[in-house]
């Protein structure tokens, strides 16, 4: 495995699969050390992680879950130990969608956990540092836009999450750290996608009917431009739906 030294040190939540383990790989080919967060697979993490270094790229697993505080807590005190800083934190994890989740696990995931592990990663972040929130446009658009009834805990949450994080902002800015949003329509190919097909494939199909959905690719690329981006601190990127985006200020 490559070594971290003179790389970044980038910290991707829910990045064994989909839309977080195609931005490590992007990251981690641009040349960042990744740390691939997962909350139980391990060997896809570790998986994903092999084909990085064998491409000559450097990342390695970071297990935790981030909806647990001790879990969350130990995951940022090993970052810190091992590298002294954390320059980029990817917030991509979410959940909403499991069956048998608890009434409150979307906010606790989507709102909660996120500034929780902002919160924990602030005092290792040095100036200069980047954290990426990254969103749906049913989330971001929350109370402008209709969204489907098996999605509304998640875009609700998420929506919440994104709040918290911005009112953060000033906080941020006196630590030279920016905060920056990627919102996309429904990613083709991502598990929520395949959710929400098995229990409202109308709703899925009426997004595809308003123009292609970005891949996982397209949308990945976003992300990892936001990492890089100069943009002042709450700046939001889009992907795809451009019916979403008519009222959007250019």
């Amino acid at each position: 495995m490559s070594t971290a030294a003179g790389r970044r040190i980038v910290l991707i939540t829910g990045a064994s699969r989909g839309i977080g383990a195609e931005t490590a790989r992007t990251l981690a080919a641009r040349g960042d050390h990744v740390l691939i967060n997962y909350r139980e697979k391990l060997k896809r993490a570790t998986v994903l992680a092999e084909e990085i270094a064998a491409a000559g790229g450097s990342a390695a697993p970071a297990g935790a879950d981030i909806a647990d505080e001790n879990s969350a807590r130990a995951l940022i005190d090993g970052i810190a130990e091992q590298f002294g800083r954390l320059d980029v934190l990817v917030l991509n994890a979410s959940g909403g969608l499991e069956r048998n989740a608890a009434p409150d696990y979307a906010m606790a995931i989507n709102r909660d956990a996120q500034t929780r592990l902002v919160r924990l990663a602030l005092p290792h972040m040095p100036t200069g540092a980047r954290i990426v929130f990254v969103t749906s446009h049913q989330a971001h658009f929350h109370g402008r836009k209709p969204v489907p009834a098996e999605y509304e805990p998640i875009a609700a949450s998420k929506r919440a999450g994104e709040d918290a994080l911005r009112a953060m902002i000033p906080e941020l800015t006196t630590r030279g750290i920016t905060l920056h949003t990627v919102s996309g329509d429904m990613i083709d190919g991502t598990i929520i996608v395949q959710l929400l097909e098995r229990r409202n494939p109308d709703a899925v199909a009426a997004r595809r009917t308003q123009a292609a959905l970005p891949t996982v690719a397209e949308f990945a690329g976003a992300v990892a431009e936001a990492t890089v981006s100069t943009a002042e601190s709450g700046h939001t990127t889009y992907v795809g739906g451009p019916d979403y985006l008519a009222d959007v200020p250019a």
